[in-house]
């Protein structure tokens, strides 16, 4: 492992649309971390039917929001098992709330390195807003990035997830969440300009993890 005990335990954020995903499949391929969402967590857990597989389930089913404290035994939990211990973790969306920030430094989850994804408003509207759905193959294009072939265009749907009203509420949503977290992992946020193209932003990234 590199420095110290043990494997590096790594958290990426970022607003919706600034292609967060990309690059967690980029820093797995290249560093080997574990990657991990608290999505895949919880669906794991339910599917085995552990323990808190089953206390999570019973506020799944009646339709309501798993507690933070839940999800951060969950998260304890997968971060203690072999895999992560050698390869280290990347973990993808948690926390998204600062109470769940408060809950991981109670549990004594030290992370080396916070990566943030950062893109302006205006940018993350005009890549969503241009997007088109079509509903026959479900292939997703860009009106100015990925533009679709004449011939469909006029069967291509405008989903009300990217019309620009619905885009700026959920980013509202992740600055005013975001900005709670932070202070928790002040000394080890790595801002990343994710403006650019992947590789690119995948450089400033790598620039970050680098020295783990």
């Amino acid at each position: 492992s590199r420095g110290g005990g043990s494997a590096p335990l790594v958290v990426i954020a970022g607003p919706p649309a600034a292609g967060k995903g990309t690059q967690c499949d980029k820093i797995k391929d290249k560093y080997g971390y574990v990657h991990i969402s608290t999505g895949d967590i919880l669906r794991e857990n339910v599917k085995q039917g552990t323990e808190l597989g089953l206390k999570a389930k019973t506020y799944m089913d009646a339709g309501g929001l798993v507690p933070s404290e839940l999800i951060v035994d969950l998260v304890k939990d997968r971060l203690a098992q072999a895999d992560v211990k050698e390869k280290g973790c990347l973990l993808d969306g948690f926390p998204r709330a600062p109470d769940q920030a408060q809950a991981m430094v109670d549990a004594g989850l030290q992370v080396e390195r916070f990566l943030l994804i950062e893109v302006p408003d205006d940018t993350l509207v005009e890549r969503g807003c241009g997007r088109r759905l079509d509903p026959q193959t479900g292939d997703i294009y860009h009106l100015k990035f990925k533009p679709p072939p004449e011939d469909i265009k006029e069967r291509l749907v405008h989903r009300s997830d990217d019309q620009e009203e619905a885009i700026r509420v959920r980013l509202g949503n992740y600055h005013s969440q975001i900005d709670g977290i932070l202070p928790f992992f002040k000394d080890v946020v790595v801002k990343v300009d994710g403006t650019g193209k992947p590789d690119d932003v995948f450089g400033l990234v790598s620039a970050g993890l680098d020295n783990l």
